[in-house]
């Protein structure tokens, strides 16, 4: 699987202004509901909100991936977001974060669930592709350096 299959043009936002990690996930709903009528603002944020609460989606070198399952999707639907300041995501390093690829799954693909969140780690381990993301300075950019395969 690859990125460009769960993540559109649309769906990419950079320079989000945040204060805090509750901040991100709340405005970061706020913009998948905006562009998709069947996400529902409220249970998208308090579902991502649980997650954390769980167990927290910072894995380090700047980079969270919230991610939870949605009853009301139909298909696996990612979303990036830089930020304009890194946040404390309680990360596994205690690095801020400033880079969110929040990550959405039908209820019943468990399966899928963590064969997408495992392809995001890894490609989320290189610091080229890091640097990329960060580097971005409009949607366009940052679609792009998402979905490239090579340095």
């Amino acid at each position: 699987m690859k990125i460009a299959s769960i993540l559109s043009p649309q769906r990419t936002l950079c320079r989000l202004a945040a204060n805090s990690k509750k901040r991100a996930i709340e405005l970061a709903a706020e913009f998948i509901a905006e562009r998709d009528d069947r996400i529902d603002e409220q249970e998208l944020y308090r579902l991502l909100i649980a997650r954390e609460k769980v167990s927290p989606t910072g894995l380090g070198s700047g980079i969270a991936i919230p991610h939870c399952r949605m009853a009301n999707c139909t298909g696996i639907m990612g979303t990036l977001v830089t930020l304009e300041q890194a946040v404390d995501f309680e990360a596994m390093d205690d690095e801020p974060v400033s880079t969110l690829f929040i990550l959405i799954v039908p209820e019943k693909e468990m399966e899928a669930h963590i064969e997408v969140l495992s392809m995001l780690v890894e490609r989320f381990q290189h610091s080229w592709f890091r640097e990329k993301l960060e580097a971005a300075s409009n949607p366009d950019d940052l679609y792009l350096a998402a979905i490239s395969e090579k340095p």
